[in-house]
């Protein structure tokens, strides 16, 4: 059964894949997605350095086990992007990409809104 509900929040997803001009409304949706698969913190949270050879094993599962949510997400990620992304981000993990993504498009997407949202209210209140 979860698999059939992953597999219909990820269907929100595939609607509209990240072109970089709907950048917002598709990292909202990827958050969404990720808090159903209970995988939210890959995206808030860098991977951590990988434990040292010595390191206790308890330590080095914790990392392997972080590492490979840290790659399901990213897959995910770039599974949901235009080619032209995918190339881009395909080596990184599921953190820095988000990064990069924000940093690329996360002021333009906040700006157009704002445009938006302001033109409407003001054709609201000419009409």
């Amino acid at each position: 059964m979860a698999s059939d509900s992953n597999f219909s929040y990820r269907a929100i997803l595939e609607k509209e894949k990240l072109n970089g001009a709907n950048f917002l409304d598709w990292e909202r949706q990827l958050r969404i997605v990720l808090k159903q698969e209970k995988k939210i913190d890959v995206l808030d949270t860098p991977l951590p350095e990988k434990p040292v050879d010595d390191a206790p094993a308890t330590e080095k599962t914790a990392y392997e086990a972080r590492k490979e949510r840290s790659q399901d997400v990213a897959c995910l990620m770039l599974l949901f992007m235009v080619p032209e992304l995918q190339k881009q981000f395909e080596d990184m993990e599921a953190y820095d990409i988000i990064i990069q993504l924000k940093a690329m498009f996360g002021k333009a997407a906040r700006v157009e809104r704002f445009e938006t949202v302001t033109a409407y209210f003001g054709e609201q209140a000419e009409g």
